[in-house]
Order: C-alpha cells, then sequence, then structure tokens
C-alpha cells in the first residue's frame, strides 16, 4: 500500500504516436433489397465488424486502455444503424444465423466430422454473443459507440452525408450540402460537433476554375467553368480541423507561406528518416474566402508501409494460412469452416479452421506491426514535436472481411499499453491540441483510388451518372435558392425529399461498384432509382408551382418516396441555396 506521500509514477516519454482512422461507411440499403445486396450488407457489418468493434472497446475500457482511434460512423450509417427496420431486422438475421449453425452441427455430428462440428459450436457462441449484446443495447448500437467517444477512448468523426465524392461534384452548393447535413446529422446522433472528417475516398480538390467534364444525358454541355471553392474552404466554413489524405497527395504537394503555419516550410520529400514527410500533419493552403483567420483545415498523410499489411489478402496479415478465408461458405446458412491455407489455394483444397490457432497469430501480427511502426518513425522520434503515423482503413476490413481484424486491433493496443517504449496511441484531435502543424501546403487533385485520381468514380463505365447528377444539382440549387419551397408544408415535403434522393444520387458507392463490378447490377438499379425519383420530385414540384396543390394520386406518390428514403429528417433545403455556407469564428487553439 502507497500512502499519500508517495509520488505518484512518472507519465512515460512519448516520443512518436500511432494513429487508427477506422472508416464506417455502408451506402444507403434499407429499404433497398435484402440478399445477396441490399440490406444484408448492413445485418453483416453490424454483426462481424460494429458489435465485435464495440466488445474490444469495452474489453479494453475493463483495463484501463484506450485505442484512441479516429472512428468515422458516416452520417448515412449512422441513419441506417437508428433506423426501425434494420432494429427490427438485426435479431431475426442473428437468430437465423444461431440456428443455421446448430444444423451444422448436428450434419457434422451425422457425417463424423467433428473438427467442424466444434466449428459449428463456435459460431452458435459468436451469434448468440452478438444477439446478447444487441438485446443489452437495447438495440442501440450508436449510444454504444457514444460511449466511448464521451469518455476520450476514441474520437468519432464525420464524412460526407452519404458519401459524395467531394472532387467531382458539380457546385459549390453540393460540396457544402453534403458537408453541413454531414455535422448536422453527426451532432443529432453523436451530440457533439465533429472536429474531424473523413473526404469519401480520400477524395481532394483545391479551389480553381473548372468545367464539367461529360455533357448532359442528352449530349448538351451541362453549364459554363466557374471557379470553385476546395475541400478545405468547405470543411472550414463547418468548424472541421482535420481531414485524411492519401500519401501521394502530400509528397506531391508545394510548400507555402501561411498565417496559420510557421514563415516557411520545405517541400514533404519521401525518405526514411524525414520527419517532414508523412508523419506530421499540415495546414492545407487555400484562399479561404470571407474566413477569419485561424479558420484553416489540417490534413494527416497516410502512411504507405504499415498499411499494407493489414488490407492486403496476398501480401498482408489477412493472407496468413491460419485466418478464417472469406470467401469459401456453407449453404444454407453462410457460415464458414475453412482456413486461407495459402495463397491461390483452390476452394476444393482449403483446410479447416481452427479458431485458437488464428487467435495466437494475432499477437504475433500485432507485436510485427508495432515493429513496422517503430522502424517507419526511427529517426524521427523526438519528445518536443513527436511525429504521427497515421494507418486509415475501411472499419468493416476489421471482422467482416478479416475475422480477426478486431482481435488485432486490440492486440496492438494491449501490446503497446504494456509496452510503450517511447510509442503511444492519440487521435488526430489530440494530438492537435498538443503539438504544431509543420507547415502549410498546397496539394493537387486526388484521391485513394486506383491510379491516385478520380478514375475509379469517374471513366468510361460511369461517366452517364455524371451526365445525370450535374442537371440534378443545378436544378435543386435553383429550387432552394428561393423562398417559394417554403410556402407551406406540402412545398416544404416535397423539396427536402428532393434534396434527399440528390444527396442519395451523389453517393460514390454506386460508381466504385459499378467499376470494380462488385455489385454492378445493383449500384445501376440504384442509382436510376434514385434518379427516376429525383424526376418525379421535380415533376411534383412544378406542379406545385403551377397549382399550389398536388394531387390525392400524387400526394400518395411523394409519402411513398418519403416513407422508402426517410432519412436525415432535420434536412435544410437552404443548404443548397446559391452561395449558402457559414461562417465559423477563429479558434483560439490555433
Amino acid at each position: 500500500m502507497t500512502s499519500q506521500s508517495d509520488p505518484k509514477p512518472a507519465e512515460p516519454v512519448v516520443s512518436g504516436f500511432l494513429n487508427f482512422t477506422l472508416h464506417a461507411h455502408l451506402p444507403y440499403v434499407v429499404n433497398h433489397g435484402t440478399w445477396p445486396h441490399g440490406i444484408e450488407w448492413l445485418l453483416e457489418a453490424a454483426a462481424e465488424t460494429y458489435l465485435p468493434l464495440l466488445r474490444v472497446l469495452g474489453s479494453l475500457e475493463r483495463d484501463g486502455i484506450a485505442l484512441h482511434c479516429n472512428l468515422n460512423l458516416s452520417p448515412i450509417l449512422l441513419e441506417q444503424l437508428a433506423h426501425p427496420v434494420f432494429q427490427a431486422e438485426f435479431p431475426h438475421y442473428v437468430e437465423r444465423k444461431v440456428l443455421a449453425a446448430r444444423e451444422d452441427e448436428a450434419f457434422f455430428n451425422s457425417t463424423g466430422e467433428h473438427g467442424y462440428a466444434e466449428t459449428a459450436r463456435f459460431w452458435q457462441r459468436f451469434f448468440q454473443e452478438t444477439l446478447d449484446q444487441f438485446h443489452y443495447l437495447n438495440g442501440d448500437i450508436i449510444s454504444s459507440f457514444r460511449h466511448f467517444n464521451d469518455n476520450g477512448l476514441i474520437e468519432i468523426i464525420t464524412s460526407g452525408a452519404t458519401h459524395g465524392y467531394m472532387p467531382l461534384l458539380g457546385t459549390d452548393e453540393s460540396l457544402r450540402a453534403q458537408v453541413r447535413t454531414a455535422v448536422q446529422t453527426h451532432q443529432r446522433h453523436i451530440g457533439k460537433h465533429p472536429r474531424g472528417i473523413w473526404a469519401p475516398e480520400c477524395g481532394y480538390r483545391p479551389s480553381g476554375p473548372w468545367s464539367y467534364p461529360v455533357p448532359d444525358a442528352e449530349g448538351a454541355p451541362v453549364g459554363s467553368s466557374f471557379e470553385r471553392i476546395g475541400v478545405e474552404q468547405a470543411l472550414a466554413e463547418s468548424n472541421l480541423d482535420f481531414f485524411i489524405v492519401d500519401t501521394h497527395l502530400v509528397e506531391d504537394s508545394e510548400p507555402v507561406r501561411s498565417p496559420y503555419g510557421p514563415s516557411s516550410a520545405r517541400k514533404p520529400a519521401s525518405g526514411r528518416n524525414d520527419c517532414r514527410t508523412l508523419y506530421q500533419p499540415y495546414f492545407v493552403d487555400g484562399p479561404y474566402e470571407g474566413l477569419p483567420k485561424g479558420a484553416a483545415a489540417t490534413v494527416f498523410p497516410r502512411d504507405p508501409r504499415t498499411g499494407v499489411q493489414v488490407w492486403s489478402g496476398e501480401s498482408g496479415y489477412p493472407g496468413d494460412s491460419n485466418y478464417l478465408d472469406f470467401h469459401k461458405k456453407r449453404w444454407p446458412g453462410g457460415h464458414r469452416y475453412w482456413r486461407v491455407t495459402g495463397h491461390g489455394v483452390d476452394m476444393g483444397d482449403k483446410e479447416p479452421y481452427i479458431p485458437y490457432l488464428a487467435a495466437e497469430r494475432v499477437k504475433t501480427h500485432a507485436a510485427h506491426f508495432l515493429s513496422l511502426v517503430r522502424d517507419a518513425l526511427q529517426g524521427c522520434l523526438n519528445t518536443k514535436n513527436p511525429p504521427i503515423l497515421c494507418s486509415p482503413f475501411d472499419a468493416e476490413l476489421f471482422g467482416h472481411w478479416w475475422f480477426e481484424g478486431p482481435l488485432w486491433l486490440e492486440a496492438v493496443a494491449r501490446q503497446l499499453h504494456e509496452n510503450p517504449d517511447g510509442l503511444a496511441l492519440t487521435s488526430c484531435s489530440e494530438y492537435l491540441d498538443r503539438y504544431p502543424r509543420a507547415g502549410s501546403i498546397a496539394m493537387h487533385e486526388g484521391s485513394w483510388g486506383a491510379e491516385g485520381t478520380n478514375h475509379v468514380w469517374l471513366n468510361p463505365e460511369t461517366s452517364w451518372t455524371y451526365s445525370r447528377i450535374y442537371p440534378a444539382e443545378l436544378y435543386a440549387r435553383e429550387v432552394c435558392s428561393t423562398d417559394a419551397w417554403k410556402a407551406s408544408e406540402l412545398s416544404q415535403r416535397i423539396v427536402k425529399q428532393l434534396c434527399r434522393e440528390l444527396l442519395l444520387l451523389e453517393s460514390s458507392d454506386w460508381q466504385f461498384l459499378i467499376t470494380t463490378g462488385a455489385a454492378r447490377d445493383y449500384a445501376e438499379t440504384r442509382f436510376n432509382t434514385h434518379h427516376d425519383q429525383f424526376n418525379e420530385l421535380k415533376t411534383l414540384w412544378q406542379s406545385f408551382e403551377a397549382d399550389g396543390s398536388l394531387t390525392a394520386e400524387q400526394q400518395e406518390r411523394l409519402a411513398a418516396i418519403e416513407l422508402r428514403d426517410n432519412i436525415f429528417a432535420d434536412i435544410d433545403p437552404g443548404f443548397w441555396a446559391l452561395g449558402a455556407h457559414e461562417i465559423p469564428t477563429a479558434k483560439s487553439a490555433r
């Protein structure tokens, strides 16, 4: 026992930081299909990623350990997790998984395959624990994430409202509306203003002259060239402090003089021991028109060295022979009983999955990852302005695709807690509150997609979608720039739903799924559905403008669209009005 006079143990000296940024997002699938594409995606992600991640956070909290990650819960994901359709359907989904595992156990016992029968019991325990957890939370997954956010164990950040790809949005108002609707939705669900944002697909565009890259659906020019704002302007207007970009955007940037940072900054350049490259944040230089001094956005670059180890199924941890194979499933039920076995191994040659062996490999890979982090930061480590290595990943990688991923995150946190050796976990906001930016940079347009450009989202297979998006954005701005939509409850309903359909139309997921071929038919159907509904609402608005009312049939159709796509209850069409934006106050912390 220690007396009150005994000195407190000294805080460990930190000379470098590790940050995980997890991007949790799914397109809007509620009321738009079930299996294989539709709400099944959301049910799987909740069972295999979101609830397991909450269990990891709870386990760490009980032992006084914080993951300190940035967790982006995208606005459209928050809307779906809170949706009564999801909350009603999820228990039935998990009950079906438990039942299927019991049936598998009986089958394997009847054939004498007792190893597989044991794995079937493993799945029974896993999904029963998931069901019990969901009931314990009263179906409110968001509140549990909010608990960890409120207690400083994680930092929840936001994203574009429906994950619209910012470099290709066709009006400044659409860019701002994606951000402002996101902040509004985040505050409603999380109870706090977010400090950071996951720019969808890590997409960035600077300010400057821009022309529409495609004509409209009839082949006519969409609109004239104009000077558009940069992403950093929209973020700063909404009091967002930071965002994440891919490696090449910082490596290829140019240093600039800025009132927000040091008087000069040298160009970030790739180099093993160069501290002013990828391991410090930077102010993003921009005109910041109409904003007070201090309202500048900060960027954290993605570390390229550690990332491939975590997401690659070929050369990274998920490809380890002991881990659960993602692709091979037993039907009916869809449970997985086989391990990776080896790269390129035929499905018929996959060997049985042994959970306890996989759990042991997690510890080894956690230790290996931390050694890579220390090696990457070696030579930059210092206690005055410690470097920060930022590792951003899709959250659904952990648990859904790489089943052992959540356990790996826990193992990293535990090993670092037990043996910090000058390294600590931190969130981006925690870092910004303690240390200065390394300077100011100007970045070119790009993303974390293939080739680092816009190609994944705008290519010959997807250009037709933008031929429809751009006229819709211009029409929404035209309607919302007058006060006519405010005239009555009915007029507000029409225009609010018009804005909802535009947001859903802008989702980057449709182009991504088309380009990758992962669910092309579904993505094309979804895009066309929202485009058709946007045009229906356009017709309803024109009828209302002409007559001041709608027919009974038109009102019934409006109600049906509202019921199907009932998201963003507090949506504000004023966000789409010409030139509409927020003016934040200067932040004294800067």
